[in-house]
C-alpha cells in the first residue's frame, strides 16, 4: 500500500443553528498517494461538508467542532491544515489541494473567455509568469483535457456541458496539485459524456500522479473508478473498503441497501429497494 497523502482524525463539523446539527461526526480516514477514494452516500449525509471542512472552505453557520487534518506533502513535510493562517491557507489551497465544485459546469464566468479564466489562476498563484508563459500553460491545459487550444477564445456558452466540465478539470489541474477533490463532477452529463470524463480522470491520475477524492451518491459509478470507497451515512463513515470488497462482500447493512437500490441489467428479477 502506498504512503498516506491526507490523514483525517476524529473530524467533526456542526451547523451552529437552533438546535445544532451534527453534519460530520468523528470521521477518521486516510487517503493514499495516487489513490482514487470514493465517498458515497445519500444526499444530505455530509459528504460535501466533509470535503469543504478538510479544505477549510466552510461558511457560517458551519463550524469545525473537533479533530485534525494532516497533509503529508511530497517534500516530506507534514502540514497541519487547521493550524495554517489565512494567507498560508490561500497559498496552500489550489497549489496542494484543488477542487472541482458541485455544479461546476455553471461556475464559469459567462462574459469572459475560457482562456482568460484559466489565465486568472496563474496570475494569482504564479505572479512571476509573464503573459506569454501564461498563454502557453493555458493552451497546454486545454490540450491535456482534450478541449483543444483552438477553444481558448471561446465563451462558456459556446461549449457543450462536457467541454465546460473539462475546462473546470483543467482549472483544478493547472498548478499540478497533489490532491484533487471532485464533488459530483459528472452530474447532469449524459451517460456517454460521463464515461468520457471518468476515463479522462483516470488517465490524468496515472499521468500526473495526483490523488482524488470523488464524491457522489452514485455507488455503481464509484465501483468502476475507485480504488477504495468510504460509505457515509448521517455524518459518519459506516464502511471503508476496497471497491471490490464493497461490491462482493459488503459488511454494513446500509452499504447492502445502497447496492440493492440500483437495478441490474442481468440476472433474475428482484425487488428494487428504496
Amino acid at each position: 500500500m502506498s504512503e498516506p497523502l491526507l490523514s483525517v482524525r476524529d473530524f467533526s463539523v456542526v451547523y451552529d443553528v437552533d438546535p445544532p446539527v451534527e453534519a460530520v461526526k468523528n470521521v477518521t480516514l486516510e487517503l493514499h498517494r495516487g489513490e482514487i477514494l470514493g465517498l458515497a452516500g445519500e444526499s444530505g449525509c455530509g459528504k460535501t461538508t466533509l470535503a469543504y471542512g478538510v479544505q477549510r472552505l466552510l461558511r457560517a453557520p458551519a463550524v469545525i467542532a473537533g479533530g485534525g487534518v494532516t497533509f503529508h506533502d511530497a517534500s516530506g513535510v507534514d502540514v497541519d491544515i487547521n493550524a495554517l493562517d489565512v494567507e498560508a491557507m490561500q497559498r496552500f489551497r489550489w497549489n496542494k489541494i484543488s477542487m472541482v465544485f458541485q455544479g461546476a459546469m455553471n461556475a464559469l464566468n459567462p462574459v469572459a473567455t475560457i482562456g482568460s479564466q484559466l489565465e486568472d489562476v496563474f496570475e494569482i498563484h504564479r505572479p512571476d509568469m509573464n503573459r506569454r508563459q501564461r498563454r502557453a500553460e493555458v493552451e497546454e491545459l486545454l490540450e491535456i483535457v482534450k478541449v483543444g487550444r483552438q477553444r481558448i477564445a471561446s465563451f462558456p456558452h459556446e461549449l457543450s456541458g462536457g467541454m465546460r466540465q473539462r475546462v473546470m478539470i483543467a482549472m483544478a489541474l493547472a498548478l499540478r496539485p497533489q490532491l484533487m477533490v471532485m464533488d459530483e463532477p459528472t452530474t447532469a452529463l449524459d451517460v456517454l459524456v460521463q464515461r468520457e470524463i471518468l476515463k479522462q480522470i483516470s488517465q490524468l491520475r496515472h499521468e500526473f500522479g495526483f490523488s482524488v477524492i470523488f464524491i457522489t451518491h452514485d455507488l455503481p459509478l464509484l465501483l468502476e473508478i475507485s480504488d477504495r470507497i468510504a460509505i457515509m451515512r448521517e455524518g459518519e463513515i459506516v464502511e471503508l473498503a476496497t471497491a471490490e470488497q464493497i461490491w462482493t462482500d459488503p459488511q454494513h447493512e446500509y452499504t447492502k441497501t445502497l447496492l440493492s437500490s440500483f437495478p441490474r441489467l442481468t440476472g433474475e428479477r428482484g425487488v428494487l429497494t428504496r
